[in-house]
């Protein structure tokens, strides 16, 4: 195990609480909403909409990681990951001309990006759980 002072500690805790914040954000908008409208509204493009936060987030967990040399695969994959879903849904979603309206948003444009979504939405909680392991190695004595 590599360095677990408190710089790493630090960039850690504070990179995987980062991780999680875009589904708190989703959970915080969505069920005020859902209640009061009495049915379920789920803004899913939150998390993506918060990549900054995530970006920041896998910066920092990947620092951290690199430092305690643990769990560096994991994290460098699923922030890799994040990037290229963000940067790869809206390059499909320009591509088809679902970003422009150009195209209605039905049919296999849209299930495809859709899939990013979801796959960006994947990454961004497999980045959070490594946070949490890594976190975990970390503060282990």
């Amino acid at each position: 195990m590599g360095n677990k002072g408190a710089l790493t500690k630090t960039l850690t805790v504070v990179g995987t609480v980062l991780a999680w914040v875009p589904f708190a954000a989703v959970v915080a908008t969505s069920v005020p909403d859902s209640l009061r409208r009495g049915a379920a509204q789920v803004d899913y493009l939150i998390p993506e909409e918060l990549f900054p936060i995530a970006l920041v987030a896998g910066g920092l967990l990947l620092w951290a990681a690199l430092r305690a040399r643990s769990r560096v695969a994991p994290i460098a994959w699923s922030f890799g990951g994040i990037i290229a879903m963000l940067v790869g849904g809206m390059a499909l979603a320009v591509v088809t001309g679902l970003a422009s309206g150009a195209t209605e948003p039905t049919g296999p444009a849209m299930i495809a990006v859709a899939v990013t979504i979801a796959l960006y939405c994947l990454a961004l909680a497999v980045l959070g759980v490594a946070g949490i392991l890594l976190g975990r190695d970390v503060f282990s004595s």
